[in-house]
């Protein structure tokens, strides 16, 4: 298979994959070739291996094979028990051919080494890489940058326009594009950001005109007003109105529109409730690498912006 280092679980339906696991001589090949492969995990044994569906057998993951640990630390239980029911990469290590089924011992470690050493440590900042929501918290997602190797994106590098929880934008599995904030030079890991790809001001702003009325989500409740969100990297303020909650679809009016200040003056016309559904994600940035991102207009005094710098 052509391996582009992808996110867990994006190989696991191709015909290249399942021509591998289809029996034995194809996992034996895949050993001698060091092939990277994935399957769904069905179980975990009371002493933490994996038990993989490789189809006719079974594989299994010893516990200490189980993921990639940077040096001093431990594989945690929780982590391998969490990966029950999900697909997971491995390499082939051995194939003891007995009297009855063959027993077929994997490796994720190795395969999570592998994308680590050849693709993950030489990431720098600014770069734009493909990664997959794994796990949503309050104070941001993790994701599955390749192979299994996680990756945090803090809620506060989403999106411009400010949230409260993650799933107010992604879902659980949703494949991303996102920047790489900080590389493995500082601890071994990498940090994602998100915002830059989703546009400046004046790219959002463009889509809007004075005089308009348009759709938004409410996304904050303040004594002074009411924030809508009227794209992920735009938002506009209303007056305070009585009944308004955060998470309610919006009717506004766009009352002015003013570059210098980055702001956006709405007229609350009805709000109701509404399913958060998370649409598909438009970016701004199609190449693989940024080293500098401004948000703010050339004409607004207060400068938004992101350096990438790995030397910070």
């Amino acid at each position: 298979m052509t391996d582009l280092f992808m996110p867990e679980g994006y190989y696991i339906g191709t015909r290249a994959n399942a021509e591998y696991l289809s029996g034995i001589e194809g996992l034996e090949r895949a050993k001698e070739s060091g092939e990277v492969l994935e399957a769904r995990v069905v179980m975990c044994d009371s002493n933490h291996n994996l038990i993989v569906d490789l189809g006719e057998y079974r594989g299994i993951i010893p516990r200490e094979e189980a993921l990639m640990t940077l040096p001093g630390e431990s594989v945690r239980e929780i982590a391998v028990i969490t990966r029950v029911g999900k697909p997971v990469c491995f390499k082939v290590t051995e194939i003891e051919k007995t009297d009855g089924k063959p027993k077929i011992i994997l490796s994720r470690r190795s395969a999570q080494q592998e994308c680590y050493d050849k693709y993950i440590k030489n990431l720098c900042a600014g770069d734009i890489i493909d990664a997959r929501i794994t796990h949503q918290e309050p104070f941001g997602c993790f994701c599955d940058i390749g192979r299994g190797i996680i990756s945090l994106l803090s809620i506060d590098c989403i999106s411009v326009s400010r949230i409260s929880h993650p799933g107010e934008r992604f879902y659980t599995g949703q494949y991303i594009r996102a920047a790489v904030k900080k590389s493995v030079r500082h601890d071994g890991r990498i940090s994602l950001t998100h915002k830059e790809l989703l546009g400046t001001w004046e790219e959002n702003v463009a889509g809007f005109n004075q005089g308009e009325t348009v759709t938004g989500i409410v996304r904050s409740v303040e004594p002074y007003g009411i924030f809508i969100e009227l794209a992920p990297n735009l938002a506009g303020l209303a007056e305070w109105r009585d009944g308004i909650l955060p998470g309610q679809c919006a009717a506004v009016f766009i009352k002015n529109i003013i570059p210098e200040k980055m702001k956006i003056k709405l007229v609350t016309v009805d709000s109701c409730q509404c399913e958060n559904v998370c649409g598909k994600t438009e970016y701004f940035i199609n190449q693989d690498h940024i080293d500098y991102w401004k948000y703010s207009p050339e004409c607004c005094e207060r400068v938004v912006e992101t350096v990438f710098d790995d030397s910070e």
